[in-house]
């Protein structure tokens, strides 16, 4: 197996702690799909939110989808004038046997915005 990391990023309309858990679920969920993985597969994963989301920890949401096992970490964005707001954003490490260039990175709802030439 080879070691690959995943993007993604999804935006939020509040921030409300059950929409922060909604969102991150939604996120993890297409990550997980689009890349046919299982927790097994998945060594890590960073989550990292805008400096205007402070309801909860995304690596929360991920834990009750079955992570608890995952090593998770939670930081905060740079705060970059501009920027879109209310992003939570994660890097994901997983053994995979795909070349690098067909790892599935996923961008949700106004995050395509960040990276059109990933985004699913």
């Amino acid at each position: 197996m080879t070691v690959r990391a995943i993007r993604g990023a999804i935006t939020l309309e509040v921030d409300e702690r059950s929409h922060l858990h909604e969102r991150t679920k939604e996120l993890v969920d297409a990550v997980m799909r689009e890349n046919a993985l299982t927790t097994d597969d998945v060594i890590s994963a960073i989550f990292t939110v805008t400096p205007d989301l402070v309801s909860d920890f995304p690596a929360a949401a991920a834990r009750d989808m079955g992570f608890g096992a995952v090593p998770l970490m939670c930081a905060q964005e740079i705060p970059v004038p501009g920027a879109l707001p209310r992003v939570v954003r994660v890097m994901m490490h997983a053994d995979m046997d795909v070349p690098r260039d067909e790892v599935v990175h996923v961008y949700l709802r106004e995050a395509v915005a960040l990276r059109r030439d990933l985004a699913q």
